[in-house]
């Protein structure tokens, strides 16, 4: 006998444009009394942004959470960063500036 598939459906997020808070599904807001789960556009029409009291119209999907940043037509150039989530771009990014700190204080070594 086989199990039913579950299927997993990976929540958008949306960001509000005038103050880049993040409303995310999963966590639903607590000051509004947004049950967790709750999709954007299941939102009330009076809902307002938490941070800067924005619309929902100054609000932008920016996909689910731990997808590669920024438009889907622009993943395929550059070389590879694209691809990237922004945890592993963090990551790229911060450790070649330790790579490059760890260079500049080893030259006080040379005499």
């Amino acid at each position: 006998m086989t199990e039913p598939a579950v299927e997993t459906t990976e929540l958008d997020r949306y960001e509000c444009r005038a103050c880049g808070y993040v409303y995310e599904p999963e966590k639903g807001d607590d000051r509004r009394n947004i049950e967790p789960g709750t999709q954007f556009p299941e939102l009330p029409i009076n809902w307002r942004c938490p941070v800067c009291s924005a619309n929902k119209k100054a609000f932008a999907n920016v996909g689910p959470a731990g997808t590669a940043s920024g438009f889907t037509e622009n993943m395929g150039y550059g070389f590879g960063v694209n691809k990237l989530t922004p945890g592993r771009k963090n990551l790229l990014i911060f450790g070649a500036l330790a790579l490059g700190f760890l260079f500049f204080i080893s030259l006080y070594g040379l005499k």
